[in-house]
């Protein structure tokens, strides 16, 4: 199993293909498995870097209070033991918070960024309907997979649920991969809830391009409009139709979008 030890954690890390190195940083709860339809087409380009986060996958689960920043830093020392001076970053979700901590922390690490269905946090941005999120961690007698089944419709459009069944069997069965310990989902729930870069991310320097779908309820589409705004020169891309996980929905025009951002950069 490809673990490196980063300060007291072991992270779980894979590589694939050649050439500059592409980040990818997953959101809350999920691990690399959630990265299967951008690893084949990613890493004919770049040499591509999916790992699990703190709490989460193959990873490790210390009992302690984390934060977005720890998993910056986590994330930072990832790339220093793998001997990346700088990689162009993707992170979406949680992973998005991530990835505007380690820009603001580490610029020199990150060469481009791409922000997908994230939020700056603080007091500028736009939360989870109440009702929604009532409903969306309400699992009480549930077992994951009536969880996932339950909360389709967050992640993708009713149409896609309806006409894609395989496309569905197969999220259900990469999600239940190396499912995370309860305890360990509620440390990096509190860590998001006490996300907060909105007076920050002005000073992110690396050139910027923010993609979500503009149905998204979880992190509400307006997050994305207001990241867009704050982070100077920054690119903003709507997925029609898209929800949550509008890279999976969408995945070849998000990976296309994010492979034209990213060689135009010059490096590839």
């Amino acid at each position: 199993m490809p673990l490196l030890k980063v300060g007291d954690l072991e992270m779980y890390h894979e590589v694939h293909g050649q050439g500059f190195p592409l980040l990818l940083i997953m959101g809350l709860r999920r691990n690399a498995e959630w990265w299967h339809l951008q690893l084949p087409e990613l890493s004919r380009h770049f040499q591509v870097i999916a790992f699990d986060n703190r709490g989460a996958g193959r990873s490790g689960k210390p009992a302690m209070d984390y934060s977005i920043p720890m998993f910056a830093a986590d994330t930072a020392g990832l790339l220093d033991g793998l001997g990346v001076k700088q990689a162009h970053v993707v992170g979406v979700s949680m992973g998005g918070y991530i990835a505007q901590e380690l820009a603001l922390a580490r610029p020199d690490l990150v060469a481009g960024l791409v922000l997908g269905c994230t939020s700056c946090g603080g007091d500028k941005a736009v939360r989870m309907d109440p009702e929604e999120r009532a409903a969306f961690t309400n699992t009480k007698g549930l077992n994951p997979e009536q969880i996932l089944q339950k909360d389709m419709h967050i992640y993708f459009s009713d149409a896609f649920v309806q006409d894609n069944p395989e496309r569905i069997k197969k999220f259900v069965e990469i999600s239940q991969l190396h499912y995370q310990p309860a305890d360990a989902f509620l440390r990096q729930v509190d860590a998001c809830n006490r996300h907060d870069t909105a007076g920050r991310v002005s000073g992110i320097k690396a050139p910027t391009l923010i993609l979500t779908g503009d149905d998204d309820h979880l992190v509400p589409t307006e997050n994305s409009r207001i990241l867009h705004r704050l982070i100077p020169g920054s690119t903003l891309r709507m997925f029609p139709g898209g929800r949550h996980a509008f890279f999976m929905e969408f995945h070849r025009e998000f990976n296309q979008a994010v492979l034209d951002f990213l060689t135009a950069r010059g490096e590839s």
